[in-house]
C-alpha cells in the first residue's frame, strides 16, 4: 500500500506526507510542471501540463489497496475501479455507494457554468476540515 496524492491544488500535502510516514507506508506526490514540490523523503513525480496529464499518469502509476488523495471525483470513480481506495481533502471517503451522486453533482455544475450561470467557489478551508481529513486518512491506513 502507498498513499497516492493529486498535489495541483491540494492543501494537504505535507499532512498526507507525515501521516504516511508516521505508518512507514511510502508516499507519493503527482503535481504538473506548474507546481513545484520538493519535500524530503518523498518521491515527487512531475509532468507536463495538460488536461487530466496528472490523472492518467497517476491512474497508470495505481496499484489495488493504494491510498489516493484527491479533490477530483472522476479521478476518484477510476480508482475506485481500480481497487484503491480514495479520500478527498476534507476527509470525505470516496464510495461505489456515493461516486454516483458526486459525479452527478460534478456534471450538474458544468451544465450550469456553460449556460452562463455562476457558482459559489469553495469556502475558505478550515483547521476542523484539516482535522477531519487527518482522522479519516488515520482510520484508512489503519485498516490496510
Amino acid at each position: 500500500m502507498r498513499v497516492l496524492i493529486d498535489a495541483d491544488g491540494c492543501p494537504v500535502v505535507r499532512l498526507c506526507v507525515r501521516i504516511a510516514r508516521e505508518y512507514g507506508i511510502e508516499s507519493i506526490i503527482f503535481c504538473d510542471s506548474a507546481h513545484e514540490f520538493c519535500i524530503e523523503g518523498t518521491k515527487t513525480v512531475t509532468v507536463s501540463t495538460g488536461a487530466d496529464s496528472v490523472d492518467f499518469y497517476l491512474v497508470n502509476q495505481l496499484a489495488p489497496g493504494d491510498v489516493v488523495v484527491t479533490q477530483d471525483y472522476g479521478l476518484a470513480a477510476i480508482c475506485l475501479g481500480k481497487g484503491a481506495r480514495a479520500l478527498s481533502q476534507s476527509g470525505m471517503e470516496y464510495t461505489k455507494d456515493n461516486m454516483d451522486a458526486l459525479l452527478f453533482s460534478r456534471y450538474s455544475a458544468k451544465k450550469a457554468r456553460m449556460a452562463g450561470e455562476r457558482l459559489r467557489g469553495p469556502k475558505k478551508r478550515s483547521s476542523a476540515e484539516d482535522a477531519a481529513f487527518e482522522a479519516a486518512l488515520r482510520k484508512m491506513l489503519c485498516k490496510q
